[in-house]
């Protein structure tokens, strides 16, 4: 089974913040050689604060994904790390949230013989779940043009909301995630069509699947 759970920064044990700090340093730095602040084996940066939580994936006792979410109201990577990536940003401040750190580990779902498992599609629902639960009104995300095919592909109805170049001078999008229950339902029935998720419809939180 794989477990997604949120966790508060202000929470995190020290084992925690390690595991989930090591594998953004592995993931960012190491195999996208983003221009991210590390300390040793560690990438942490100044959004990681009491404002923060962490979404975790878990198979096993062994994480597998992460993403952190940070409400608008407070500093964010798209108001302040990537602005300078677009020509304007208008972000709302009222019940929406920042996802950012998003990662899946590769090599670990390689390991564990997950590969044929849809995993980005289920991170996708878990997240707008999180939002649904704690009744937020959707999310926004800084995004490479890879990945925005990746989240389109999963069924999910996001926007564009501004395009821009990162410091590499490749397209990014700040996109807006819609947190309804018409795409909620959208990639319900992708996750049935590519795999018998049983507990698909799985409204409790934490959020268990059975693999």
């Amino acid at each position: 089974m794989i477990k997604f759970f949120n966790i508060k920064y202000s929470d995190l044990s020290k084992e925690n913040s390690e595991e989930i700090y090591s594998l953004r340093k592995t993931v960012f730095k190491d195999r996208l050689n983003w221009a991210v602040s590390c300390t040793g084996n560690l990438e942490f940066d100044q959004y990681d604060t009491p404002n923060t939580t962490y979404i975790v994936g878990v198979y096993n006792n062994v994480v597998l994904c992460s993403l952190r979410f940070i409400e608008t109201k407070y500093p964010t990577m798209i108001t302040g790390t990537f602005l300078p990536f677009f020509k304007k940003v208008n972000l709302p401040v009222d019940n929406y949230i920042e996802a950012s750190r998003f990662f899946i580990d590769k090599n670990k779902v390689k390991e564990l013989k997950l590969s044929n498992k849809p995993l980005c599609t289920m991170f996708f629902l878990v997240m707008i779940r999180y939002s649904m639960n704690f009744n937020y009104d959707g999310i926004y995300a800084i995004v490479s043009h890879s990945m925005l095919i990746v989240i389109k592909n999963s069924g999910w109805l996001i926007s564009i909301v501004e395009e821009g170049r990162s410091e590499k001078t490749e397209k990014v999008y700040l996109i807006f995630m819609p947190t309804d229950q018409k795409n909620h339902q959208l990639l319900i029935d992708n996750l049935r069509y590519k795999t018998e998720l049983k507990d698909a419809n799985n409204m409790l939180w934490p959020i268990t699947y059975t693999l």
